[in-house]
Order: structure tokens, then C-alpha cells, then sequence
């Protein structure tokens, strides 16, 4: 006896698609069927011409909690993430403190109990001043994050010396580092050269060079240690080839942004404060060049840096666009903006189910239980229409941004339903179901 069944849909895998009827029991899929075939079953529900994909893993999410909730707390962006198909989020840890010891790793995770409408596993930050390694280890991290620039005194590692010495420490231990490439100093020297306080100066401050300085003392750094390295947010053409050239010297991966796909440098023009983030967008030949390095597979992982900021905050005015709070919200759009990539022809469903929930999933320690539509796997899936349509609209957005990038985009898909451990939590456009994510922690634990 299973709890329920879904029948008549096309289960979606990274490694392809095929028909299947889906059985859960105790949260978990518990069988891939024959369609049509007899199965007894508490409920039945009918998906007959749609598409069934695993829920979504965001590798990289800013949940802002604590400390900075009037920007977003567990409670809007979890829901946000449930509306949008991500039932799996990684809290990155720069939040107000940021989460760099043991104690405050366990405090954060006792925080979201209860509260959370997905499941979500957290990021702990690498300090120079109090790295007890081994303690947060026991907690079960998904990553430890390393940052090269643009980050506060204790938790910046400005040179490969320090990357690497780093990374030997934590290389014994079967966990993925995530490093955000840059260059300190090209950003302290474009500072010097340039007070102009513009956009030319912001963009001049993190060109493409110190993105691909920071993608290769990465790599060379994982290939040196034989840490497993995982480099966040890369959206430039010299990026990209520095990444192709080096990739097989260590056991490394990357992701971009959905974002960095569409929107250029010179839309800071139009729209100003609400596309201001880090890196900045790029030119449109760099847009290209990530367009056809996604189609050809060499991108490991799409994330959406969702890091929303309260629209108080990013009205006001600033004496320097870098002074901008920087990120936009992202987690309730990942999935209808890929699915817009998938209308184009530029990546597949199966691509869009490996960047999205596969590749996330067993980079950062949930490819036990998440990720893939297969026996034993929770049950996390969504149900995905390809022949509805929806339209992005800002009014809709759970985040407490109250707005999304994408606004008035009109996506030739329509998600029709959200499913955590085997319980609808969302249909349409509405949460069903509510609170019932978990804190997950990465098998390496």
C-alpha cells in the first residue's frame, strides 16, 4: 500500500526522461511503476501530459537570517522558494553575524525549526580569527566558504598563499569549499585610480581579470591540496576560458546565475539599484559566451545568489553605486527562468534537472536523498506543464524584496504543483501546506 501515486506523467532525470507512474511512501519514493500499472494506493493523482522533475537545490541562497530580516527571514524566503520549486535551499553565512563558529552554526539551524517551508541546509563561513574545524564539521555543514575579496578583514584570503594553506587544512575532510573568486588587489587598486563613484568605476573595480584571477588560484589551489573546490557566481567570457583550460587539474566545479544569462552591463542604465549585485553583469559578448558554455555543458551548476534587500534600502541614494546594497531576490524565479532557457533551446529538461537538483545535490552532500526522481530519494518533486504559460510578475514575489528582475516576463511553462517529503505544499500559484521543510545537514556529517 503506498500513500500516493502520481500517475501519467514523464519523470525527468538528469541523465534523461522517461514515462513512469511515481510511488511515495513515508515521504520517499518508494517505486517507479509501469504506467497504468495496478498499485494500491491511499491517493491517486493525475499528471497526464506533464513533465515530473525533482524540486530544485539552490547551492547559494541568503536567507538573511539573523540579524538582517528586514530584507527576508527563513519564514518569506523558504516560501518564496516553495511558490518558485526549490525545495531545497543552502543558506549561505553572511548574515549579521556571520556564521563562522560552531555556536553559531547551531544556533542558526535551531532557529529555522518549525519555520521553514522547504528544507534547508546551511554554509559556515572560514575566519582567520576562530576556524574550530573539527566541531563544525560535527553539525553537518553542506559547505565551508572561502572568500578572496570584498569581504571583512577576518574573513578574507587575499592571496594564493592563504587559499591554499586554507584549503590543506580542510582537504582530509570529505567536505566542498566554496570559493567567490576575486582579486583584492585589483579592486584596492581600481579604488585608487578611479573616485568616481559611477558605474564605469564599479564595473573597473571587478573586471573579468580578477574573476578569472580568482577562478585559476582556485583551481591551482584544489589541484595543490586535493580539496574539493566549488566556484561560486562566474559570469565573463575570461572566467569561462580560464575555467575550460584548468578544469581537469583538480576536482572542482562552478555555476553562474540565472541573471547573468540575460542582463548586461548596460542595463545598470535603466534599472539601476534593483540589478546592482556582485560580480557586476558583464557585456553582451560575455553574456554569450555563458550562454554557449551552458549549452555545451560546461556549466556544473545554475544557483541564484538570491540575496534580497528591502525595497527601503535600495531606493535610497547613495553617494557611489558601489555603495548599493548589492543582490537581487532569485529563488522564486530559478525555475520558470531555466524553463525559459529550455523554450530557447539552449539547454534541455534533463540539463535543467542536473544544474538545478543532481549537481548541486551530490556536490554538496545531499546525493543520498535529493536530486533525482529514484527509489529511496525523498520525494521532493514538482509537477511542470511545458504546454501552460505564466507571467513574472513583481505583485507575486513572496520575497520581502517585493519585486523580481524578471518582471513581466512571460515563460512557455506553468509549475502546477510543488510536492516536500510526498505532501503537496504548493498547487498553482498557492501554499498549501505550510512549515513543513526540514534542516538537512550533508551526509559527510
Amino acid at each position: 500500500m503506498f500513500d500516493t501515486v502520481i500517475t501519467g506523467g514523464t519523470v525527468v532525470n538528469a541523465d534523461g526522461q522517461h514515462r513512469a507512474d511515481v510511488a511515495i511512501r513515508d515521504g520517499r519514493i518508494a517505486a517507479l511503476l509501469v504506467p497504468g500499472e495496478t498499485a494500491m494506493a491511499r491517493s491517486f493523482i493525475e499528471a497526464g501530459g506533464k513533465y515530473l522533475m525533482p524540486g530544485l537545490v539552490d547551492a547559494h541562497a541568503h536567507l538573511r537570517e539573523p540579524g538582517l530580516t528586514q530584507k527576508e527571514d527563513f519564514d518569506s524566503g523558504s516560501r518564496a522558494a516553495a511558490l518558485g520549486g526549490v525545495t531545497t535551499i543552502l543558506d549561505m553565512p553572511t548574515d549579521d553575524p556571520w556564521t563562522a563558529t560552531p555556536r553559531q552554526l547551531a544556533e542558526k539551524m535551531a532557529m529555522g525549526l518549525g519555520r521553514l517551508h522547504v528544507d534547508v541546509g546551511f554554509q559556515a563561513v572560514v575566519s582567520r580569527s576562530h576556524f574550530l574545524l573539527e566541531d563544525l564539521l560535527k553539525l553537518g555543514p553542506v559547505s565551508l566558504e572561502l572568500f578572496t575579496a570584498d569581504v571583512p578583514a577576518d574573513y578574507l584570503f587575499d592571496s594564493l598563499e592563504a587559499v591554499t594553506q586554507t584549503l590543506r587544512q580542510i582537504a582530509p575532510h570529505d567536505i566542498v569549499v566554496g570559493v567567490s573568486p576575486g582579486d583584492q588587489s585589483i579592486l584596492l587598486g581600481s579604488a585608487l585610480r578611479n573616485r568616481a563613484g559611477d558605474i564605469g568605476a564599479f564595473l573597473e573595480s571587478r573586471p573579468p581579470l580578477a574573476e578569472a584571477s580568482g577562478v585559476a588560484r582556485a583551481v591551482i589551489a584544489a589541484a595543490e591540496t586535493g580539496a574539493r573546490v566549488h566556484v561560486r557566481q562566474v559570469n565573463s567570457r575570461l572566467g569561462i576560458e580560464t575555467w575550460r583550460k584548468l578544469r581537469d587539474m583538480a576536482d572542482v566545479t562552478i555555476e553562474t546565475t540565472p541573471q547573468n544569462l540575460f542582463f548586461a552591463a548596460d542595463d545598470y542604465e535603466i534599472k539601476g539599484s534593483r540589478l546592482k549585485g556582485s560580480p557586476p553583469f558583464r557585456a553582451r559578448e560575455d553574456v554569450q559566451a555563458l550562454r554557449a558554455a551552458l549549452s555545451e555543458g560546461a556549466i556544473d551548476i545554475m544557483a541564484t545568489d538570491h540575496a534580497p534587500h528591502s525595497p527601503a534600502e535600495k531606493a535610497v541614494s547613495y553617494p557611489a553605486f558601489a555603495d548599493i546594497p548589492g543582490g537581487m531576490p532569485g529563488l522564486q524565479t530559478l525555475l520558470p527562468v531555466m524553463l525559459k532557457l529550455v523554450g530557447e533551446d539552449i539547454i534541455s529538461l534533463s540539463a535543467l534537472v542536473r544544474m538545478c537538483s543532481h549537481a548541486p545535490a551530490r556536490r554538496f552532500g545531499l546525493g543520498r536523498s535529493k536530486g533525482a526522481i529514484a527509489v529511496g530519494y525523498d520525494a521532493d518533486l514538482l509537477v511542470v506543464d511545458l504546454a501552460g504559460s505564466t507571467v513574472l510578475r513583481n505583485a507575486e514575489q513572496a520575497s520581502r524584496a517585493g519585486y523580481t528582475p524578471f518582471d513581466g516576463w512571460r515563460i512557455p511553462a506553468a509549475l502546477t504543483a510543488v510536492f516536500l517529503h510526498g505532501e503537496r505544499i504548493v498547487e498553482g500559484a498557492n501554499l498549501t501546506s505550510l512549515s513543513r521543510g526540514q534542516v538537512v545537514r550533508s551526509s559527510a556529517a
